[in-house]
């Protein structure tokens, strides 16, 4: 989840100051002009993929994955490179090490498709309209601190699209995988999200970001509304996972500021292929490209949350 190593992948491009390959945000699809609102709109809009291609992707991804799962079993507890990451918490080796493994991986596959991760890779190959979202460990301090509760995020996108999307949660044994319109599975068995449909009655989850004052002053006020009103309010510091718990029917709903595209890209696509919703708190159709989130399990639950949290 944090930066230490530079792994070069665009083989051309521009590069900042640092070094480092800088690319875009991909190209967005153009959502429905059918009026339609975040509730009830495809995410799949104007956007054709083979499944062939998906399935190969997903193949690829799944054993990605598992290289990096075992990097990060190997070191669990027995890290000796932590340092402060400036506005983004700690970074351990473990983090670089699992995403070297993911970006090779995948790359001697797809070495035409792009990358954003959140160690430095920003690679985009201007040919391609794929890109792969990565985060090689979400819930880096829960790993450092040694709770058990962290996961790796891959998910591929064309455009802003997510076509494929795979959490592995290492200490629970659990991956959880969604393709474009077909479904959403951990461990093989389908997901599906919760039906409770009024805040009184629910499980929610979000998460803080203390090195801001104005958004964690924000994401207070949010949950000063919230925790008296509903069942409990979760914290599990890892928003991949949380979005997995949405799709599984675990928590109700999930919200956040302050979030990046790595970590919502593949738990979106998984709360959607379990019958969730995903807006952002203006009701519109969510990109990862922005910061504020709720996904819920698609019923008036949805409504009764932004009414509280724009």
């Amino acid at each position: 989840m944090r930066k230490n190593k530079q792994i070069k992948i665009a083989k051309s491009g521009k590069k900042n100051s640092s070094g480092r390959a800088v690319g875009r945000a991909p190209k967005a699809v153009k959502a429905s002009k059918s009026g339609r609102t975040a509730s009830n709109i495809a995410p799949s809009d104007g956007v054709n993929v083979d499944i062939q291609f998906l399935r190969k992707a997903m193949k690829v991804a799944t054993s990605a994955t598992s290289k990096a799962r075992k990097v990060l079993l190997d070191h669990f507890g027995k890290l000796t490179q932590v340092r402060p990451k400036p506005g983004a918490g700690l970074v351990s080796e473990a983090d670089v090490l699992a995403e070297q493994v993911l970006i090779r991986s995948i790359s001697a596959v797809f070495p035409e498709h792009g990358f954003l991760g959140e160690e430095g890779v920003v690679a985009f190959d201007s040919s391609s309209p794929f890109v792969w979202v990565i985060d090689p460990l979400d819930g880096t301090t829960n790993y450092i601190h040694g709770f058990p509760i962290y996961a790796i995020s891959v998910a591929l996108l064309k455009g802003q699209v997510p076509l494929i999307g795979l959490v592995d949660v290492p200490p629970l044994g659990r991956t959880y995988s969604a393709m474009l319109n077909g479904g959403a599975f951990c461990n093989g068995v389908k997901l599906h999200v919760s039906k409770r449909d009024v805040v009184e009655n629910s499980l929610l989850a979000t998460g803080f970001f203390n090195e801001s004052p104005a958004i964690l002053n924000r994401q207070m006020a949010q949950f000063n509304k919230l925790l008296p009103r509903a069942r409990a309010v979760r914290r599990a510091g890892s928003a991949a996972f949380d979005l997995c718990m949405v799709a599984e029917g675990v928590f109700d709903a999930f919200w956040e500021l302050n979030l990046k595209p790595w970590d919502t890209a593949a738990g979106i696509l998984l709360v959607r292929e379990a019958g969730g919703i995903v807006s952002n708190f203006k009701d519109q159709p969510f990109s990862i490209f922005e910061p504020d989130i709720l996904a819920s399990n698609g019923t008036s639950l949805h409504r009764q949350l932004l009414d509280e949290l724009e």
